[in-house]
């Protein structure tokens, strides 16, 4: 059996036993509800709303050690209210605002239960991964017109599963996909075929999205997995069976990506896709020519010009998440997300490779999160729900280290 099915236990309190064994069937759920953001408001807000209010009423706690991701979000958000002030309508931007709030909560939320209890992890994976599958079946099915009304999970004849935007929904798959690579390198034969049918279907769903974000986050992500675990298992063996495993895995996905692009209608939209500068990319008023005067503007406005105004006065969205942060948030929630990403991958890094029960989950979501990182340069990742996701994930396992390092010193 591989580590990652054998995440540490926490022992139960007689008293409470039913009552978190529930409230953790509800954090799956919840979980997996991210995965259909067809329209808005989405059942996982309402479902996340309800679970986050009754967990800390109930008296989750926010330790130390996750209590700086509170502070930090919470001073993000402030640039965001300052940024309120600027604007001559407000229009949307409490909305917007308030469902950044609303995320960060999550996060916070995401974060207390893992280091309440380890063993939420690999539920999170677990139900992150059948959600993946879900949207990603839609997708796919959707692309080809497989039932009546099947448009309804694509868009310009991409892939967007139940989601709004294939651009999310690409992204969206990626960690569950490397939970199951991880277990196809660490795992038995018994269950290997079933976790290759799940990853020929999400990577057949990425590659139908036609996001070139999410194509090059699904093969950084891959690759980056591939090498943390050569460096992390020392044993010729071992090493030997990634590599094998590895080639295996390259050239089924890629005898798949073959018979994809058999059909004329996937080819032509693959072959325009993989232009590295699209029309809307360069010339006058193209993303990169927005992103230079995103940048000028935001040196001329330290407290941001407001939710959505970028989009309004350019026509189309800032696409830079760094940008929208100066923008969105001023200069205030620019820094303080500079320092909150430095930070999580900085504790992240240092954690990556210790011998842990919860070593597998941090390391795929350390090795997503820089990615979303990487992609966040042409893209905006700021309400993406699986972003804050993958932030809670890694600041509860921050939770776990920290109080596995203070029961050792106690130990000794």
């Amino acid at each position: 059996m591989s580590a990652i099915d054998h995440i540490g236990a926490v022992a139960f309190r007689p008293q409470a036993a039913v009552v978190r064994l529930a409230g953790s069937a509800f954090v799956a759920l919840g979980v997996l509800l991210s995965g259909f953001v067809i329209s808005e408001p989405a059942p996982y807000e309402l479902m996340m709303a309800g679970l986050v209010a009754i967990w800390f009423l109930l008296g989750l706690r926010i330790s130390r050690a996750i209590a700086p991701l509170l502070a930090l979000l919470l001073t993000f958000n402030v640039g965001g209210l300052f940024s309120l002030t600027v604007m001559a309508d407000l229009a949307d931007g409490p909305i917007y605002i308030a469902v950044s709030l609303f995320l960060a909560l999550t996060s916070v939320f995401y974060a207390a239960i893992v280091e309440d209890d380890p063993r939420r992890l690999r539920l999170i994976f677990q139900a992150w991964l059948i959600s993946a599958l879900l949207t990603g079946t839609l997708g796919i099915l959707g692309y080809f017109h497989a039932f009546a009304g099947s448009e309804t999970f694509t868009l310009y004849d991409r892939a967007k599963g139940a989601f709004q935007d294939p651009n999310v929904f690409g992204p969206f798959l990626v960690a569950p996909a490397l939970y199951l690579i991880h277990g196809l390198l660490t795992g038995t034969l018994k269950r290997a075929p079933l976790r290759i049918a799940g990853l020929l279907v999400l990577s057949l769903a990425v590659f139908l999205s036609f996001s070139r974000a999410a194509w090059a986050l699904f093969l950084f992500s891959a690759c980056a997995l591939v090498l943390v675990m050569l460096l992390k298992e020392r044993t010729a063996a071992f090493r030997l069976k990634i590599l094998g495993l590895s080639l295996a895995s390259v050239i089924l996905l890629g005898a798949a990506l073959l018979a994809a692009l058999q059909s004329e209608k996937v080819s032509g939209l693959f072959s325009s896709r993989t232009q590295l500068v699209q029309d809307y990319d360069g010339g006058h008023l193209g993303r990169f020519d927005r992103h230079r005067i995103g940048f000028e503007m935001a040196m001329e406005h330290p407290l941001g010009i407001g939710p959505l105004v970028f989009g309004l006065t350019f026509a189309e969205d800032e696409h830079n998440v760094l940008l929208k942060s100066l923008t969105t948030y001023g200069w205030l929630g620019f820094v303080t997300y500079i320092g909150l990403i430095s930070w999580t991958l900085a504790f992240g890094l240092r954690y990556l490779l210790r011998d842990r029960p919860w070593q597998p989950f941090l390391m795929i979501a350390w090795i997503v999160l820089v990615g979303h990182v990487g992609i966040g340069n042409v893209i905006d990742t700021d309400h993406w729900r699986h972003f804050y996701l993958l932030l809670g994930i890694m600041w509860g396992c921050r939770g776990l280290e920290h109080r596995h390092l203070r029961r050792s010193r106690l130990g000794n």
